[in-house]
Formats: C-alpha cells, structure tokens, sequence
C-alpha cells in the first residue's frame, strides 16, 4: 500500500473528525445564544490548595439554586474577570449544571479551535499528497 495514500487518508478522517467536533461546538454556542437563560454570576477565588490560575464562577439558577461554574484553566484566556467582578452566564434551563460564560472568547473558542485543527489535518494531507 502507498505510504502516501495512508496519510492523505488520516489526514482526511482527522479533518472531517475535527470539522465535525468544530460544527458540534458551533451548534452548542447557537443554541445557548436562542434559549438561553442569561444571569449574572460572581467571581469568586479558588480554594487555597487549588493550584490553577482563576476564579470560579458562582451564580443562581432559575429555581434559586446557587451552582459553580469552573471556566478551567484558561478562564483568563477566556475572559474572566478578577476575582470580586461580576460576569454573564448563559444556561439551558434542562441543564443549569452545563453553564458557560456569556462571553464571544467562552462561547467560540472550542469551535475555533475544532476548526483550526480540521485546518491543519486537511492541509497537512494536501501537502503530503501533492
């Protein structure tokens, strides 16, 4: 079998892997954008023996219940505000536990990278097979 041949075809699964997790992370954004719930939640500083940079996120759901929302380790990437600061949080009102931040960097960010990827699958098969 041609060497060639076999990485133009990981390189397209790969691809269409990623253009598929990049559309899936798309899809995600647009639906919390139309039914949303958007409420403001509080920045609040991790616990002393939590090692990772950032805040978390505290705010309430429709029913009053107060949740966490861990932006992760890039939270300062995306946006989060320091600690004591107020932020937007967008949730589907099934499933107040998937919170995200109610901001472009939070919302597309995935996608961008999903999409970056495919791009470099695709391209990575191109220059291989050309």
């Amino acid at each position: 079998m041609n060497a060639e041949l076999v990485v133009l075809a990981l390189c397209t699964g790969f691809g269409v892997g990623f253009l598929l997790a990049a559309v899936r992370a798309m899809a995600t954004a647009a639906a919390l954008w139309a039914r949303g719930r958007r409420v403001m939640g509080s920045v609040t500083a991790r616990k002393a023996t939590d090692r990772r940079r950032g805040g978390l996120v505290v705010f309430s759901d429709h029913f009053g219940r107060d949740l966490v929302l861990d932006p992760g380790r890039y939270g300062p990437f995306y946006g989060v505000p320091p600690v004591g600061d107020n932020v937007p949080v967008v949730y589907v009102r099934e499933h107040p536990t998937q919170a995200r931040l109610w901001t472009p960097r939070h919302l597309l960010a995935p996608s961008f990278g999903w999409f970056l990827s495919a791009t470099l699958a695709f391209g990575t098969g191109v220059v291989m097979a050309g």
